[in-house]
């Protein structure tokens, strides 16, 4: 469905990745872990077109490297940054209203879906978006994704600053988006969030990807894992 290959990016003359590739298929959970600079997170904005790289990602068969963000969205990659991005000025509601593709006919989730999956919003649709708790605008950044009806979503550090009980709630609701079918890539930090839910997993250190581990592996990785990680 996705795949990246000898992917290179760059911050002006910094170069931050180095070669990275890998394969997302369709249906999965994927995840990208490692420490804060490990390049993570700059993967997903080349993914994105938010960053300068070269090197291949196609998507479907094709190439996106040169596409800007705005048609690589249209493509059907979702993405949900790790500063959340929403718009604090504008309540719940119409955050979602500038989400949606076109005028959302023949998408997959509607209004009624955001708020059947993240009731607090519903109470708080007609509230701006600003005076939200962090967990509640990670509520509102996931479903004004899901808004523009993807194939593919792209989240950043979803459990960033959370209390443990909301990024529960949260990963327990990625967990049900793939088993209807959505494909993930997950970028995260926090491992032991990730690992019950991710069907693979990619370490990366400085740029680079150092290793592939199946769900299964998990348990015989626990030295490479503190390693890189340090769980």
């Amino acid at each position: 469905m996705l795949k990246i290959e000898n992917l290179h990016a760059f911050y002006g003359k910094s170069h931050v990745l180095h070669g990275v590739s890998f394969d997302i298929n369709s249906g999965e959970i994927v995840s990208l872990l490692g420490r804060n600079g490990s390049g993570r997170s700059t993967t997903a904005k080349s993914i994105m077109g938010l960053v300068e790289c070269k090197g291949s990602i196609t998507w479907n068969g094709q190439a996106i490297v040169d596409k800007k963000a705005y048609q690589i969205a249209h493509l059907g990659i979702g993405y949900v940054p790790e500063n959340r991005d929403i718009f604090p000025k504008l309540t719940v509601h119409q955050n979602l209203i500038l989400g949606q593709k076109g005028k959302g006919e023949g998408s997959r989730w509607n209004f009624d879906d955001m708020y059947d999956m993240f009731p607090r919003l519903k109470d708080r649709q007609h509230t701006e978006a600003g005076v939200l708790s962090g967990g509640e605008q990670q509520m509102l950044a996931i479903s004004r994704a899901l808004m523009s009806d993807p194939k593919i979503l792209l989240l950043d550090e979803p459990s960033l600053g959370l209390a443990p009980l909301i990024i529960q709630s949260i990963f327990k609701t990625i967990r049900q988006l793939r088993d209807d079918g959505l494909t993930i890539i997950l970028v995260e930090q926090n491992f032991r969030f990730a690992a019950p839910i991710a069907d693979r997993h990619y370490l990366m250190e400085h740029g680079h990807i150092v290793e592939q581990i199946h769900a299964h592996e998990l348990a015989e990785k626990t030295e490479l894992l503190n390693t890189y990680l340090g769980v």
